[in-house]
């Protein structure tokens, strides 16, 4: 998923990033399209992250994955480049703000039109109203490293504004049959990708695909 960076952005101002950094949003995904159950459950999904022998730590020390060789790659380059996090209230509110300490060890800005009315205690949470601010708030926060966004509805957003560079899926084998969808309710489809990077693990595939521009 504190005190929010002091001083307002202006729309005029530039947000270019280093050539290498990127914004890209992560999900674990069933075949037929949904990351949770119609009850944020994710029992049905996350088990790949306790199905191999090797340990990954997080930048959290009560959170470890066990995972095998070709997921752990995948993990340690997800957790090394990522600067900020990007997620919605209602993310937030559901993981009680990971206690300020998201496992990927990044801080988060979370978008939201009601902050928190402690906002202040969350020091490693930055809240802004909107989704092109909070992709531009986290670029700065994030500086030459990657922005993740972690919630379905703001990647749909911010890939229908242009705003994400690369997909990152990891397929399990379950079908769920309903729950809450990675992409719905597009307003700028089609968008198109380039051919993923597929990388084979236990439980599940994980693929990475570029937005094409």
């Amino acid at each position: 998923m504190s005190s929010s960076l002091p001083g307002g952005l202006s729309s005029r101002r530039s947000h270019r990033r280093p050539a290498m950094a990127k914004v890209y949003t992560h999900m674990t995904m069933s075949l037929d399209g949904y990351i949770a159950d119609p009850e944020d459950g994710t029992g049905e999904l996350f088990g790949w992250y306790d199905a191999g022998d090797v340990t990954v730590p997080s930048a959290d020390e009560h959170w470890s994955f066990r995972v095998d060789a070709n997921s752990a790659e995948m993990l340690r380059e997800v957790l090394a480049g990522a600067g900020a996090l990007v997620c919605g209230r209602r993310l937030f509110d559901l993981t009680n703000g990971w206690n300020d300490s998201h496992p990927i060890g990044a801080p988060v800005v979370v978008v939201t039109h009601n902050a928190p009315e402690d906002a202040a205690k969350w020091r490693r949470t930055t809240f802004v109203d909107g989704v092109a601010e909070g992709i531009a708030r986290a670029r700065d926060v994030a500086g030459d490293k990657h922005v993740s966004i972690a919630s379905a509805d703001i990647a749909r957003q911010a890939l229908d504004l242009g705003l994400v560079d690369e997909v990152y899926i990891s397929l399990v084998p379950v079908l769920l049959g309903k729950g809450i969808p990675y992409f719905a309710n597009l307003t700028g489809a089609p968008h198109r990708f380039d051919d993923p990077v597929v990388i084979q693990g236990k439980g599940a595939t994980h693929l990475r695909y570029r937005v094409r521009r």
